[in-house]
């Protein structure tokens, strides 16, 4: 029997071990695949973003619906908090130029390495390969050794989303829950890129950033970069309105706009591109005016109204407001994270299961999403150290 057991080690699932162990009890982290911490480790190979030092109000508003309940956890554990926890893994950090903050590193390896060595410090037992399965008279794991049951005082779900299931996040776990009366929402893509069918004219530009942009849906923003892919379009500024554009997607697809001139204000483009083109070419001529070159331009030209564009007031329209066709969200397990699970209304306010006494929930299971950026692993962090709290609290109560 172990005392405490957390299922699943990622983020959420570590940081409940550490609220765990640090309360008092002993510990078994339960993986099914050979080492922890595999998508943080994915993760970390751009940059690893730990969080986002901004404003209060703008931090809190990305966890959309879900920001009701998620706030007092997000208080508890900001990123302030989340900063001075990395510090204490001894992993320097900084804050980007956008108030993204990294690892002096960027990578994940050291930080996981290290928090991983002070689990182990404070007693924490760590088991690989070990794939739960569902519960009978304690939790039931099939194992290289055969079929293994703990039983536990009180015990953590952290088994991530339903997507990436490589690494882990297959959202299997529904179904059993589903089974013991548990309410789910149904799974979406979360931060994930869109299908667009390209004409050949695009091809040289795959792999290409379009920066900086605005983009629009609707009354939903998002400023920065995205990236030409085979695909469609992917990268930070398309992940941060995946949600809106997943929302109103519709049979046909759904166009979003790209102000391919977010730093220039309407009148000053349209007093740009007011003076005589001349013999130059339209490409030349927005090249001499405002810039447009490269990836940019080609985009530009990829869509039939801005090839025919003559009026100046139409073509600086299109430069600020570029209609680009997406046809789809692209498939969930290529998703980053995914919305859905678990719903709120199944647990109560310290994340344990109302159908399940004594299990709780945290990090990407649970119904919510919030953009990359820092947000989204700021949010499994403080989920996991919610429940683990509060399941510590429950198995001293247990006796």
């Amino acid at each position: 029997m172990a005392e405490t057991l957390v299922i699943g080690g990622g983020p959420a699932g570590l940081m409940a071990a550490e609220m765990l162990a640090d309360a008092g009890h002993s510990v078994l982290v339960a993986e099914a695949k050979p080492t922890m911490g595999r998508k943080l480790l994915m993760a970390g190979k751009s940059g690893l973003n730990l969080t986002k030092n901004e404003a209060y109000g703008p931090f809190m508003s990305v966890y959309g619906k879900a920001r009701s309940w998620m706030v007092p956890m997000l208080e508890a554990f900001n990123p302030s908090e989340v900063q001075d926890w990395a510090e204490g893994l001894e992993q320097k950090v900084f804050t980007g130029s956008s108030g993204r903050v990294f690892p002096e590193s960027m990578k994940a390896s050291p930080l996981l390495r290290a928090w991983l060595a002070r689990l182990a410090s404070k007693g924490v037992r760590f088991e690989t390969r070990w794939r739960w399965v569902g519960f009978e008279d304690g939790a039931v794991f099939n194992t290289p050794g055969g079929r293994q049951v703990v039983q536990a005082k009180a015990t953590v779900l952290a088994l991530g989303g339903a997507s990436w299931a490589r690494l882990g996040s297959n959202g299997a776990w529904a179904e059993i829950l589903a089974e013991k009366g548990v309410e789910l929402a149904p799974f979406k893509p979360a931060n994930m890129g869109f299908i667009v069918e390209w004409s050949k004219h695009m091809e040289p530009h795959f792999g290409a950033p379009i920066k900086p942009v605005r983009l629009r849906f609707g009354k939903a923003e998002s400023h920065g970069e995205f990236v030409i892919s085979r695909k469609g379009v992917e990268g930070g500024a398309v992940y941060n309105l995946s949600a809106a554009l997943r929302d109103g997607m519709e049979a046909g697809g759904v166009d979003m706009l790209v102000d391919l001139l977010p730093d220039l204000p309407m009148p000053m483009v349209a007093e740009k591109v007011r003076s005589t083109r001349g013999k130059a070419s339209l490409g030349n001529f927005l090249r001499k005016t405002v810039g447009i070159t490269g990836a940019k331009a080609a985009l530009f030209f990829e869509n039939e109204q801005a090839r025919q564009v003559d009026n100046p007031f139409d073509l600086a329209g299109l430069l600020k407001a570029l209609p680009v066709h997406l046809k789809a969200p692209r498939p969930m397990d290529e998703a980053i994270s995914t919305a859905g699970g678990v719903a709120y209304a199944a647990l109560d306010e310290g994340l344990m299961l109302n159908a399940l006494p004594g299990v709780f929930s945290a990090g990407e299971m649970l119904d919510w999403e919030a953009p990359t950026g820092g947000y989204l692993l700021n949010g499994c962090l403080a989920t996991g150290r919610h429940a683990g709290t509060t399941a510590a609290t429950f198995a001293h109560g247990s006796g």
